[in-house]
């Protein structure tokens, strides 16, 4: 199923280039983001974790730099029955963490400096498990892919304001232009929304399962969500913001319908129902 969703992902990001080609320079346009569309699919198919992982200056660790952290991650992985992946710290004192790579075999599990110092190593535990749901779901191709197309869609949005759009007969075309501004990033948004609510209820099941304690899971989401809340990451980016266990540039009100995580509040208190289930 979601080797399906990857085709669809790949289908809908290379769509949306193409309009945006179309509308900024007419047919040459399209077959220009036709080829963006496919060199930036290959690209992000085989490098879309170094990508992701520079995007928050992560760096990818030994065991002996962070010893408790690394057995942490290889238990649970020999559980799941996946290969150990590699292991990522981002240089960020506010608690979250993801997943990246294109499978189990190529997989990275980055977390911030600071998650290590806020939650429990219970807690901890239910975070880690979260992120080898995804791996262990194949999501992280998904998310990954996602990420990189969407920051191209939205870089060429932002440059369309800059250059010139011009149609098939040469004339200008600022409307389009503006339009392109506005619409690109939205049409990138939607398009993440669609592959990232229904993802992370699975991850967060199949950390109860994998842990036994999902009250550890729902109470790291909290503490995690709160200090988002009150201290937002550095490095948090739209394009990225998907891949993330917490929303990092989460808001309220109406912005929560545009959110591409479920509601904080709904999440913990699934979790904290199949805590009860399992007295």
């Amino acid at each position: 199923m979601n080797g399906f969703k990857t085709f669809v992902l790949i289908v809908a990001m290379t769509a949306v280039l193409v309009l945006i080609g179309n509308i900024l320079y007419g047919n040459t346009g399209v077959v220009l983001a036709l080829g963006v569309g496919l060199l930036l699919n290959g690209i992000s198919y085989f490098f879309s974790d170094s990508i992701v992982l520079a995007s928050y200056r992560a760096q990818v660790i030994t065991e002996a730099d962070a010893p408790e952290l690394y057995a942490i991650i290889a238990n649970l992985a020999q559980r799941a029955g996946l290969p150990m992946p590699r292991v990522a710290i981002i240089p960020d004192e506010t608690p979250n963490a993801f997943a990246t790579g294109r499978d189990p075999e190529h997989a990275v599990v980055a977390v911030t400096a600071g998650i290590m110092r806020t939650l429990s190593r219970q807690e901890l535990e239910g975070v880690l498990a979260h992120e080898l749901g995804h791996v262990k779901h194949r999501d992280i191709l998904i998310g990954s892919l996602a990420a990189v197309l969407a920051q191209a869609i939205m870089f060429i949005s932002h440059l369309a304001v800059w250059l010139s759009p011009r149609d098939d007969r040469g004339r200008s075309n600022p409307l389009g232009a503006l339009a392109i501004y506005i619409l690109g990033p939205l049409a990138a948004m939607l398009l993440q929304m669609a592959i990232s609510r229904s993802r992370e209820y699975m991850a967060d099941e199949y950390s109860a399962h994998l842990t036994g304690r999902p009250d550890m899971l729902a109470s790291a989401l909290a503490r995690i969500s709160g200090y988002n809340d009150e201290v937002p990451m550095r490095n948090a980016q739209p394009s990225t913001a998907h891949m993330m266990i917490v929303n990092p540039l989460n808001g309220g009100g109406i912005f929560s319908l545009f959110s591409t995580h479920p509601p904080i509040a709904k999440r913990i208190e699934r979790l904290n129902a199949m805590a009860i289930e399992a007295r």
